[in-house]
């Protein structure tokens, strides 16, 4: 996994919206949780998502609404960004806190085995998504997303920092 990676809040217009986003959740959410997994396939390929408003490949996930349960969101997030169903049971592997994005930020991960029922087209918020062999991620890969699968292979101990 020697790929170039990037800083997730880094510029700034992503320093902006990023800013704006968390003023607005100041508001709209006590403490900001979310969610989010690395999904592998069955072939251990797993998928990220370049977004149109961040630099950078992530795993798929977002922020958990009121009233809406983890495995609601985990589903949601993860049918939003790739079209993918997840097969057998989430694992949660770890809860971080993301000091980075918020003082209040904290992620769920989890561990998923999934199965995509359609290519996710490119959107507003989705620029590109798919499966890559862990020893082929694309470039521009960020360092939160190469620190979580160095932590789920074995080769890195659990943060509590995102």
């Amino acid at each position: 996994m020697a790929k170039q990676e990037i800083e997730e809040i880094r510029g700034f217009p992503t320093r902006i919206v990023t800013w704006l986003l968390h003023r607005f959740f100041f508001f709209s959410r006590g403490m900001t949780l979310g969610v989010r997994a690395a999904c592998f396939d069955r072939q251990g390929r797993v998928f990220l998502v370049r977004h149109t408003y961040v630099p950078g490949w992530y795993m798929p996930g977002g922020g958990m609404e009121r009233h809406e349960t983890a495995a609601d969101a985990l589903r949601k997030e993860l049918r939003e960004e790739g079209n993918l169903e997840i097969r057998g049971e989430p694992e949660l592997f770890h809860v971080y806190y993301n000091r980075k994005v918020s003082k209040r930020d904290h992620v769920l991960f989890y561990k998923v085995e999934v199965e995509q029922t359609a290519e996710r087209a490119p959107d507003m918020e989705i620029a590109e998504s798919g499966f890559f062999d862990l020893d082929a991620l694309p470039d521009d890969v960020t360092s939160a997303t190469l620190r979580r699968l160095a932590e789920i292979d074995g080769k890195a101990a659990k943060a509590d920092y995102w």
